[in-house]
């Protein structure tokens, strides 16, 4: 299908400016340069919001969500990541997402990045700065996982994330940074896992072949969490095959990519035709079960494939880069089970019993359960995202912040890799030290997560203390007194 007059005219403005010095970092930033998109219909059962004081914020992000009606804890989540000049409400209006968030009862995450972190504010897939674990961007994402979890309840078995293009292949880095947080992942017309680790390289990823091995795309995965032993996300690869800005070849990649970590076979083993002259093609594992899919669009230029109307497998709303073909989050959400399907959750060993947290030391705690038969190893979770394993039935968590509340719980893995049920939450108070302190400027307070701005002014996250401009020639000092709790302490610490 056609792209609307000004997609197609940026999207030319791109090819002819990639070889020009001064337009080389926007053009290979500008994965899916489309203007702001409005929607043809709005979906409207339940809340889209937008979350402040997420956490740590390294990479200089937003959050918003978007919650059914009526949505129980213990549901799933999904992490939604727009491409280049758009933004999170963009995506929660035109992808189709809350469609199946409200028809399979799931959140979703709509992480944003700006301007002023990239000039057509892009994702920085291809930044090793901010797209690998605990860094910039990608940590910012985590960080609003862990928050999801503690204001729905999520279930931290079931979070998955996909994006579109440079969202895309935020989405791919995401999925080998931090395989112990995302069940399964959907790549729409994106890169592989790290293949830039910086900007000049991004255009080169885009338009060619790297002459890579499947082992080698694989080790790219692999180097990203060193020592990962767990079990690795279950993929889906979407690309349109006319498509000039990332380049089908891209796909190929991400397939061997993807079944190479999963040590499976890269011939499909199994292939079907689906609406919008769309093949997919599905990779199973040692057990029968896919855990990597490539949906080829047949004639698609560059963009999220939606499917506009109100059938059961129709979605989203057809604007520049979202293109009538097939809709590819019902089938990606099929595809992850969240329709109640064979996805990539199976509970298997049951919760370890008699969790037990003990303050042990300032900044520590000790935690201690039951033993499970059956059990290879134990994942540790704090405040519902997973912090780390073990292979017995104990665990020490350190460099906590003293006088901060932490809720824990522990799941068994089995030699298979698959993450049995988990426990239930026990909180502790982390001893030792007196309330932290923290003195710098409004903007900085802000940014690290601190204080929250609204109408320019800095307020303190918590108490709502008014702290005065947002900028950075305002310095106070800020207290905290509990979990997200702090108050002005100007000249008292």
């Amino acid at each position: 299908m056609a792209l609307r007059p000004a997609a197609a005219a940026l999207l030319t403005a791109v090819a002819l400016t990639v070889t020009t010095a001064a337009t080389t970092a926007a053009s290979a930033s500008a994965v899916t340069a489309a203007p702001t998109a409005r929607a043809a219909t709005d979906p409207a059962n339940g809340t889209y919001q937008q979350v402040t004081g997420f956490g740590p914020n390294p990479g200089n992000l937003a959050m918003y969500s978007y919650t059914p009606a009526g949505l129980p804890g213990g549901a799933p989540l999904v992490v939604a990541l727009h491409g280049c000049l758009q933004s999170a409400t963009d995506y929660y209006r035109d992808s189709g997402w809350t469609k199946f968030a409200d028809r399979y009862g799931f959140a979703v995450v709509f992480p944003q990045t700006g301007s002023t972190n990239n000039s057509l504010s892009c994702f920085s897939w291809f930044d090793a700065s901010k797209d690998a674990r605990g860094r910039g961007e990608a940590e910012s994402v985590v960080e609003m996982v862990a928050k999801a979890g503690t204001l729905y309840g999520s279930d931290a078995h079931r979070v998955f994330v996909t994006g579109l293009s440079a969202g895309g292949g935020m989405a791919a880095d995401l999925l080998a940074d931090y395989p112990d947080v995302f069940a399964g992942g959907a790549i729409d017309s994106g890169l592989p896992a790290h293949c830039a680790t910086a900007q000049a390289a991004a255009s080169g990823c885009q338009n060619s072949d790297q002459g890579l091995t499947p082992a080698q795309w694989g080790d790219k995965v692999r180097a990203a969490y060193p020592g990962y032993t767990g079990p690795w996300p279950r993929v889906a690869i979407w690309q349109g095959s006319a498509d000039t800005v990332v380049k089908p070849v891209n796909a190929t990649e991400l397939r061997d990519q993807w079944t190479n970590v999963q040590g499976i076979d890269p011939r499909p083993t199994g292939t079907r035709s689906l609406p919008g002259g769309t093949t997919e093609e599905l990779y199973a594992d040692a057990a029968g079960r896919p855990a990597v899919a490539l949906f080829t669009v047949g004639g698609m230029g560059h963009g999220l494939a939606v499917a506009p109307g109100s059938g059961d497998d129709q979605c989203g709303a057809t604007a520049a880069y979202f293109l009538d073909t097939i809709c590819s989050s019902y089938h990606t959400a099929r595809f992850w089970g969240l329709d109640g399907g064979s996805g990539p959750t199976a509970p298997g060993l049951p919760a370890p019993a008699g969790l037990t947290a003990t303050p042990a030391g300032a900044g520590a705690i000790t935690l201690g359960w039951q033993a499970v038969s059956g059990a290879a190893s134990y994942l540790v979770y704090r405040d519902g995202a997973r912090t780390g394993s073990a292979t017995g039935p104990s665990f020490s968590d350190t460099g906590l912040t003293p006088g901060t509340t932490y809720g824990y719980s522990v799941a068994a893995v089995d030699a298979s890799g698959a993450v049995g049920e988990r426990s239930a939450t026990v909180s502790v108070t982390a001893p030792g030290g007196a309330p932290q302190c923290f003195t710098t400027d409004n903007y900085h307070q802000v940014l690290a997560g601190r204080a929250t701005r609204s109408g320019g002014l800095a307020y303190a996250l918590g108490s709502g203390q008014s702290m005065g401009l947002w900028n950075t020639f305002v310095t106070h000092t800020l207290k905290q007194t509990g979990p997200a709790y702090y108050v002005l302490a100007d000249g008292q610490c």
